[in-house]
């Protein structure tokens, strides 16, 4: 059954521990979220494994003799999973700007970048029963070479969460909606999450690469090209949310979880708002705001014995 409130741990605890870890999870769960959202890539021996970027990203992977890559790294499905293995992702870059964003972010040096199977089987061993899981499929409609495509990596990704049994425990999202219409064709009952983002270097929306062909035009508004791909849920950059737009959006059925929201101010504004649910860098900080509040908190999650 879905949450009254969805707090989501964006990329685990991201603003407290290395991001799409073990350790971060693991945070996240102690710390009392209600679905750990997480990224999908696959590697070229076709394990689904949980990394934000499709090439390893240099701000915050060293190499097997801790040496910081130079520049962005080779293509996660270029490499085995046991090359992959010889990166650390525990850290950030000193200096770097991620690191200037995320200053609170304790290291786990070791950590290596999991499968989607090793985040199911921590969440079994730490008995987080009622945890749900918001997955980003990690295709690129602009750069189709970086990831297999949509058909492939959905279905790649379906067999994981089914091996696990966890599909009634997951949703997936995108800002490339081809993978949300595949998914609603191969799980029709499994929440789809469309994201959106029209500012700055990426607009996903004026782009019908990335809307599985819709066009906003001819739709008339955000929130019915979401219907129209059959997303359950939209996800906008919270700072493009207005009172309209989530109304717009509730009154066609969709529930509406804005990222990323790491400030308890616009936590404030937002639930003020009546959204569904926050994905945060910084679930301690909107679970402080909703506790504020009087809201229903999700479980806290003991560590493993």
């Amino acid at each position: 059954m879905a949450p009254p409130f969805d707090l989501q741990g964006h990329r685990g605890a991201r603003g407290l521990a290395p991001e799409n870890t073990l350790a971060g999870f693991e945070l996240a769960m102690r710390l009392g979220v209600t679905t750990l959202e997480m990224d999908a890539s696959i590697t070229a021996d076709g394990v689904v494994v949980v990394s934000h970027d499709a090439a390893l990203n240099p701000q915050i992977t060293r190499d097997a003799q801790g040496r910081w890559l130079e520049r962005r790294g080779p293509l996660i499905r270029s490499l085995t999973l046991a090359q992959l293995r010889e990166f650390d992702v525990g850290r950030i870059a000193p200096g770097s700007g991620y690191a200037r964003s995320f200053p609170d972010q304790q290291p786990q040096d070791g950590a290596r970048i999991p499968t989607l199977a090793e985040v199911f089987a921590l969440v079994r061993r730490m008995g987080a029963g009622q945890m749900r899981f918001d997955i980003d499929t990690k295709v690129y409609a602009d750069r189709p070479d970086d990831t297999l495509p949509p058909e492939q990596f959905v279905r790649a990704l379906l067999a994981v969460i089914d091996a696990a049994g966890m599909a009634d425990r997951v949703m997936i999202q995108s800002f490339d909606w081809r993978t949300l219409a595949i998914v609603r064709r191969l799980k029709p009952a499994m929440d789809t999450m469309a994201l959106t983002t029209q500012g700055g270097g990426f607009d996903n929306i004026r782009d019908e690469r990335w809307t599985a062909g819709l066009r906003l035009q001819e739709l008339g508004s955000v929130p019915a090209m979401v219907r129209a791909v059959g997303g359950t849920i939209w996800a906008p950059a919270h700072e493009q949310l207005s009172p309209e737009r989530l109304q717009q959006a509730q009154a066609l059925g969709l529930k509406v979880i804005p990222w990323t929201v790491n400030e308890s101010a616009a936590a404030e504004r937002l639930i003020d708002w009546g959204v569904d649910g926050i994905i945060s860098d910084r679930p301690d900080r909107i679970r402080a705001v909703m506790a504020g509040r009087g809201m229903a908190l999700p479980p806290v999650v003991a560590p493993e014995a």
